[in-house]
């Protein structure tokens, strides 16, 4: 691997010499009695063992996870950041309406160093998730009893973001951030190298720098340059959907530990705990229906977040009368099983200016590596947000990446154990999360007794209830 030191020249009376300096120390071409200085921020044509193409929570997990890494101490590790640096001295008194439900798998991963940094602005944990349907009686609950732990952690994208930002500030010696670094162009190397060709991948940012790096990773969003520049296919799709977003004014304090979500004809609706007082609300609908929500005034909206979890207009006799036979038969079967019903609490107002609107896919590279490339996070694969999983595979990825790059001697070469072994984690949680989003897309009377046998029968099996959290805690 490439070491600590870079050169410069220095004329010594006969010729150029090369002079070692220190990593991060400034650049200097000497002259005899003459000395020219390169700006530091230049690095021209610098040779890194990894440059990460994005930022984000996930890009930015990555650079912290090499950096803390004692396997990997000396690799040159470049961290490109289109945006400028989220810093914040001060937790904002308001709430942001961008979360994220963050698992203790992925709170593993944080937890050295930024997960401190996390619990001691905000987060809130939460025991216990509710999920039931609309148009029937039915529903599925999770909680500590299955997981003997915090199901997950509701935590801002800002706060999680300046958590790695400030752990990076303490990696400087093992990775060099640039911000409000514009890429503009990727130089693959060629697979069949001739006598001047360059073995690396070339980096060509707005200002007209040129980097050099070993392995490239691609952190950068579902629109991934990254991607596209190397040719990977995608699949990919838009749902007929948006989210609407929101900070919402719970009607009066209560623990809140618990995550809801209701299936509606229209799409999902959740609500996640941010304290005792408030919550934050994430309302799949169509796209006529999100930009209705958004036009509404603020007490109308609140009426309607209110009836979309309160109000059974969608439940039919026929539903009901197959689910409450169904529900007796289970009874008889399995008498101790299944879990009583909560209610939600009632909301009483939103943030100011808090509601945002964004329409939803879902996508997935055919593949995660080429040469020298790698995928992680929304450049690799993109889902509903029905479930909360998407930060949670992006960190997924990195742990994966990372445990292979300092084990395996030519992994920055040959990252086929990444793809498959995250491929086979991914793939069917984006299978199941697609399938139940079509499922519940409907108020078709034999899909909705379908659906609803489906989830009273998995309810009353707690062996089933743990598998699905222990893989989705992952």
């Amino acid at each position: 691997m490439h070491s600590l030191t870079k050169t410069a020249l220095s004329f010594n009376g006969i010729g150029w010499r090369c002079v070692s300096l220190n990593r991060f120390s400034e650049t200097r071409i000497i002259c005899r009695g003459l000395t020219c200085a390169a700006e530091h921020g230049e690095h021209k044509n610098e040779l890194y063992d990894v440059i990460i193409s994005g930022g984000g929570m996930v890009g930015t997990a990555m650079a912290c996870s090499l950096g803390l890494d004692p396997n990997l101490e000396g690799k040159k590790i470049l961290l490109l950041e289109a945006g400028n640096k989220k810093v914040m001295d001060k937790v904002p008194d308001a709430y942001s309406t961008r979360v994220s439900s963050i698992s203790p798998g992925s709170a593993t991963l944080l937890s050295v160093g930024a997960w401190d940094h996390i619990m001691n602005m905000r987060c809130k944990p939460y025991q216990k998730m509710q999920v039931w349907d609309a148009c029937s009686d039915a529903l599925i609950t999770f909680d500590k009893e299955n997981l003997q732990d915090e199901m997950a952690y509701i935590v801002e994208n800002d706060i999680i973001v300046a958590a790695l930002t400030k752990q990076l500030e303490n990696l400087s010696d093992q990775v060099r951030v640039q911000y409000k670094s514009k890429v503009v162009k990727y130089t693959w190397p060629k697979s069949h190298q001739v006598a001047d060709a360059i073995p690396w991948v070339q980096v060509t940012l707005a200002n007209g720098q040129t980097l050099q790096t070993k392995l490239l990773i691609g952190a950068d969003g579902p629109n991934s340059m990254v991607r596209r520049e190397a040719g990977i296919p995608t699949v990919k799709w838009n749902y007929d959907q948006s989210a609407v977003v929101a900070v919402l004014h719970l009607s009066e304090p209560t623990e809140n530990n618990v995550a809801w979500q209701r299936f509606l004809p229209t799409g999902p609706i959740a609500m996640l705990p941010l304290s005792d007082t408030e919550s934050s609300l994430v309302w799949s609908t169509s796209h006529r229906h999100a930009e209705e929500l958004l036009q509404l005034d603020e007490e109308s909206f609140v009426d309607s977040i209110n009836t979309a979890f309160w109000s059974n207009e969608n439940h039919s006799e026929l539903v009901e009368t197959a689910g409450s036979l169904f529900r007796t038969a289970l009874s008889v079967l399995m008498p101790s099983a299944g879990s009583a019903r909560q209610l939600p609490p009632s909301v009483a107002g939103i943030g100011p200016k808090s509601r945002v609107m964004f329409p939803l896919g879902m996508g997935h590279a055919s593949e995660y590596i080429r040469h020298r490339v790698a995928l992680i996070g929304d450049a690799a694969h993109r889902i509903h947000p029905l479930a909360g999983q998407g930060a949670n595979l992006g960190f997924g990825d990195v742990a994966c990446l990372t445990q292979l790059l300092n084990t395996k001697h030519r992994a920055m070469q040959h990252l086929l154990e990444y793809e498959t072994e995250r491929q086979r984690h991914n793939l069917p949680m984006m299978a199941a999360i697609d399938l139940m989003k079509r499922l519940y897309s409907t108020n078709a009377a034999p899909m909705v007794v379908l659906r609803t046998f489906g989830l009273q029968a998995t309810n009353t099996l707690p062996a089933m209830k743990a598998q699905i959290m222990a893989f989705a805690s992952k």
